[in-house]
């Protein structure tokens, strides 16, 4: 029940992702006809293609985690047997994944809860007043990816395939 609880928030983060990246780009299609059809630049509309780019990675990145679509740079990985690529797993999303995750929540909070006492903005005139929420993503992003990587490890642990349904190695 708790990990498909988390996995199902994880797949709400990645649709939200996905958003972003609709915004994003209709955001900057719009930014560029403002600028080059007619002369005139948006600091608002820039700064919402940058917040949807960093809105996209991390919001998306523990659902690529859950499919098993990330990158990887083993290069040994696709090669070796099922159980040695468990065994590869199971190191680097306990031993890497987890503590880079939590160590990112550790110093995020005091840096986010700084950004939310002053109701932080931007420093640009125009530009977007809630630079507190897009750091507040960082605290989304690595507690979906903590709490991916301990669903993740219960369902290794638990015999069932992990990203089974998906072509990525």
């Amino acid at each position: 029940m708790v990990i498909r609880t988390i996995e199902q928030v994880n797949r709400v983060l990645g649709r939200i992702a996905a958003y972003c990246a609709l915004v994003m780009m209709l955001a900057q299609v719009f930014s560029v006809v403002a600028r080059y059809v007619f002369s005139y630049g948006i600091i608002s509309v820039q700064e919402t293609v940058v917040y949807g780019h960093a809105l996209i990675f991390l919001l998306g990145s523990a659902f690529v985690l859950q499919e098993n679509a990330h990158v990887r740079v083993d290069v040994f990985y696709g090669a070796v047997k099922a159980r040695t690529r468990r065994m590869i797993d199971i190191v680097g999303l306990a031993f890497f994944a987890l503590p880079v995750a939590l160590l990112i929540l550790w110093y995020a909070y005091p840096y986010v809860a700084r950004s939310w006492s002053t109701l932080e903005g931007s420093r640009q005139a125009g530009g977007l007043p809630a630079v507190y929420l897009l750091k507040s993503a960082i605290l989304i992003f690595a507690a979906s990816i903590a709490l991916q990587v301990i669903a993740t490890l219960a369902r290794i642990f638990g015999g069932k395939n992990w990203g089974e349904n998906t072509d990525v190695v």
